[in-house]
C-alpha cells in the first residue's frame, strides 16, 4: 500500500485545465521538455489542446521570466523543440501563430511550448493558434471577449470531404459525353 501512495504523490496533475482527448487523435501524452529550465525546477503553466483539420497541438503557456532571452518583435515560442520561426518558414504561418498574442498586445509577456502532430503545415499552424488562444483564456478569463471576437476560440470544423464512388474526387465527376 505504501508503494501506491508514493506513486500517487509522484504523479503531477495540472488542475487548471482538463481537455478531452479522443482516441483517434493519437497524440503522444508524454511530457514536453523545456530546455531553458534547470534540472529539477518546475514552472507553472497552463495547458490546452488546439485542433484544425487532422492536426492536434498540445500547447503550454508560461509567463516570461526576467532571465529569459528577449527579442524585439518575436514571441518566445517553441514548436516541437524548434523555434516557431524555424518550424513555420512561411511569413503568413508565423503571423497566424502570433495572432492571439498580438491581439492582446502580449507578444513579449508569455513563452509558449507546443507539440504538434498530424496534418499539414497550415493545419498545424492553425492548431497552435487555437491552442494558444485556449491557454490565454485559462490564464485570464477577461481575454475571452477579445479572442472570441477575433474568432480564435472557435474550432474550425472544416475537414477534407471524402471521395465518393463513381466520382474522380469528392465532387468532381468523370467527363460527360452525350453519346
Amino acid at each position: 500500500m505504501a508503494s501506491t501512495e508514493t506513486n500517487l504523490n509522484e504523479a503531477t496533475v495540472n488542475p487548471t485545465f482538463v481537455d478531452t482527448v479522443r482516441e483517434e487523435d493519437d497524440i503522444d501524452l508524454g511530457p514536453v521538455t523545456l530546455e531553458e529550465l534547470p534540472e529539477g525546477a518546475r514552472e507553472k503553466y497552463f495547458e490546452a489542446v488546439g485542433r484544425r483539420k487532422e492536426a492536434v497541438a498540445r500547447v503550454r503557456l508560461m509567463t516570461r521570466k526576467s532571465g529569459d532571452p528577449a527579442t524585439e518583435d518575436a514571441a518566445l515560442m517553441t514548436v516541437n523543440g524548434k523555434d516557431y520561426a524555424a518550424y513555420f518558414l512561411d511569413k503568413n504561418l508565423i503571423q497566424r501563430v502570433e495572432q492571439p498574442l498580438r491581439r492582446l498586445k502580449s507578444l513579449q509577456r508569455f513563452k509558449v511550448s507546443a507539440k504538434v502532430q498530424g496534418g499539414g503545415i497550415s493545419g498545424q499552424a492553425d492548431a497552435v493558434r487555437h491552442g494558444i488562444s485556449r491557454t490565454l483564456e485559462l490564464f485570464d478569463a477577461n481575454f475571452r471577449k477579445k479572442l472570441k471576437k477575433a474568432g480564435f476560440l472557435t474550432r474550425d470544423p472544416r475537414k477534407v470531404e471524402r471521395k465518393k464512388p463513381g466520382l474522380k474526387k469528392a465532387r468532381k465527376g468523370p467527363r460527360w459525353a452525350k453519346r
